[in-house]
């Protein structure tokens, strides 16, 4: 029976941001989910957020069209794009470091952009991923329900399963 589940071809989604959470369940996984001389292929997918969208209001609470290219210049708007793309490269660069020992593992990398909600679960369903592997960040029950839970979002919209992996709370962090 093991050599059956050993020589299927699995593809393992596994989101990846800034935070140490998804650096750990990427780490997490490689031990855990990854097997050796497998045929597996992991993909590393980087959701990258939107940029916020601001406008100007005048008194009425309408948008005021002739004062719009007053907030934010081309320049700056590129150097926002510019440095959203350095950081999407680097998370993606750290996370393919971490998976260089691996050996018969095939490894894709994507960066994709929109909400994370909405990028991973569409990425999941168009990659035909058999298992999506997150962090989660802890957010307690209040800041859940103004954030949002991604991971949790995740779990209830996809087809395949879901390991979300929790990072162990440090001593430090306890106290």
């Amino acid at each position: 029976m093991a050599d059956v589940a050993s020589s299927k071809e699995r593809r393992i989604l596994v989101a990846v941001d800034e935070g140490e959470e998804s650096a750990y369940a990427l780490s997490w996984c490689l031990k855990n989910v990854i097997t050796d001389n497998s045929k597996d292929t992991l993909i590393l997918l980087y959701a990258k957020p939107p940029r916020a969208v601001y406008t100007a209001l005048d008194g009425t609470g309408e948008v005021e069209e002739d004062r719009l290219g007053y907030l934010f210049s081309t320049d700056i708007t590129a150097a926002m794009d510019r440095y959203s793309s350095d950081v999407a490269d680097c998370v993606i660069e750290k996370a393919k470091r971490m998976c260089k020992d691996l050996q018969d593992v095939k490894v894709e990398t994507r960066i994709e952009n929109g909400d994370p909600r909405d990028v991973i679960c569409q990425m999941v369903e168009k990659l035909g991923a058999d298992v999506l592997v997150m962090g989660s960040h802890g957010y307690g029950l209040l800041k859940r329900a103004f954030l949002g839970s991604v991971s949790n979002h995740c779990a209830q919209n996809v087809k395949c399963p879901v390991l979300i992996v929790k990072k162990p709370k440090t001593n430090a962090e306890n106290k």
